[in-house]
């Protein structure tokens, strides 16, 4: 089924399958944006905050596992909950899982002001 799946999942259908993943994590602040008009980097961000080292974990765990269940892997997880910020590349999908402080101080919402918000969940 993966290889099936990952030619069925679009990018953009991945990135949303994302966001419900997080909302069903309880999630705060969960957005995802549409860069692929103004970066060549990558198609989709999802962002999103966890109140606790415990929730961000869950949540990472959570998107790898549909992830995976979508047949597409990461190329590469960056940070760590404890250090309050975690990366995750899925290549044409990159998902950020913040704490609320390192949310506030990298401001990825403002810094990719031009994309286009396509789901916004508070």
């Amino acid at each position: 089924m993966p290889v099936e799946a990952q030619a069925r999942t679009s990018p953009e259908q991945l990135a949303r399958s994302l966001v419900d993943v997080a909302a069903d994590r309880r999630a705060s602040d969960v957005v995802l944006l549409d860069l692929r008009k103004v970066s060549i980097l990558t198609d989709f961000f999802v962002i999103c905050s966890g109140e606790s080292e415990r929730q961000m974990d869950a949540v990472v765990r959570a998107m790898l596992d549909r992830a995976e269940d979508l047949g597409i892997p990461s190329r590469r997880i960056e940070g760590t909950s404890e250090g309050g910020w975690v990366l995750i590349d899925f290549q044409d999908v990159i998902a950020h899982v913040f704490s609320p402080e390192q949310r506030r101080f990298y401001n990825l919402d403002e810094l990719w002001k031009g994309a286009q918000p396509l789901l916004v969940i508070q």
